[in-house]
């Protein structure tokens, strides 16, 4: 368990109290680190959103839940994400590369939007694991209903002296969430072999949801070689790949296609070149126009100040 660092600053120690358990049959304390949720890339929820750092490592939604609902009751609380899991599901398998391929691309068709969701979650492989266990010292940020709350669990927190004060981790959570220990690895080892059958078909989706991917990125890549550059020129090409050889070269050359879309939408007022070069020449001669007329009015003030005498 982690002990209070005096050094770390915006943080509020929210101490919790670990009951004895069987792999370690002492009580002791663990110290959650939390603050005001600032992240360098603001987000609308910033202001109802705690960021918490050190959090136990058999940490869940309904854990926290149940910490939060002891400190400032129910309802305050919606939800938490934990870093380790946004790492993950970033850094997911090939799959989760095709399917972000068209990430940007609005469907034609609202059912067709569906299915295609459908199939990629069915493309995933099942889970091995009943429960996810987080690494010490992980990180997160818990979603409240409102910046009040967040204010609330603050001051809850502040409020916490004695030992006998300190939230019991896992108090009220029951049978709500899987157990750990033996019971643990042993559903592991059931759900690390799921059956023929389910395996399957997990994969019959998944080269489905992967081929039609690679037919989208052959269309764009078809779409792209047609595409002028900057300067106006189409690039002729005879033979070679009718795709890019990665699923993140496409994914790439699709955002750097779209941004051109939206460049040329910006400047249909300004088609022609000429027209650009005529206006930023315009633009630079009122700039300049503006300055000159800055300085005389700077100077006529100079001017104006040195024949000011005072009455005597």
């Amino acid at each position: 368990m982690a002990e209070p660092n005096p050094s770390v600053e915006d943080f509020t120690p929210l101490q919790i109290s670990i009951p004895p358990l069987p792999s370690y049959s002492t009580k002791t304390t663990h110290y959650i680190y939390i603050r005001r949720n600032a992240p360098r890339t603001p987000t609308p929820n910033d202001s109802r959103s705690l960021f918490i750092a050190n959090v136990p490592t058999d940490s869940t939604e309904v854990h926290f839940r149940a910490l939060f609902g002891r400190l400032v009751g129910a309802g305050k609380f919606e939800t938490i994400t934990f870093a380790q899991d946004k790492k993950q599901s970033e850094s997911a398998h090939e799959p989760a590369q095709a399917i972000r391929l068209a990430a940007h691309r609005k469907r034609k068709r609202a059912d067709e939007e569906s299915q295609n969701e459908r199939d990629e979650a069915a493309a995933e492989l099942p889970p091995t694991w009943s429960r996810q266990l987080y690494r010490s010292g992980s990180c997160a940020v818990a979603l409240f209903a409102d910046e009040k709350s967040v204010d609330l669990v603050l001051k809850a927190t502040k409020k916490l002296k004695k030992p006998k004060d300190f939230p019991v981790w896992g108090e009220g959570v029951g049978d709500k969430v899987p157990p750990l220990g033996s019971e643990w690895l042993k559903t592991h080892n059931k759900m690390t072999y799921p059956g023929n059958d389910i395996v399957q078909a997990t994969m019959d989706i998944y080269f489905s949801v992967f081929n039609r991917k690679e037919r989208e990125a052959g269309q764009l890549a078809k779409r792209l070689r047609n595409e002028p550059d900057e300067d106006g020129f189409v690039t002729v090409t005879r033979g070679g790949r009718a795709a890019p050889a990665r699923r993140d070269e496409a994914e790439e050359a699709k955002q750097k296609m779209l941004d051109k879309q939206q460049k040329k939408k910006d400047e249909m007022t300004d088609f022609y070149r000429f027209q650009m070069r005529e206006k930023r020449k315009a633009e630079q001669i009122e700039t300049l126009k503006k300055f000159e007329e800055d300085k005389r009015r700077v100077q006529a003030m100079k001017e104006k100040r040195g024949k000011f005498r005072p009455e005597t």
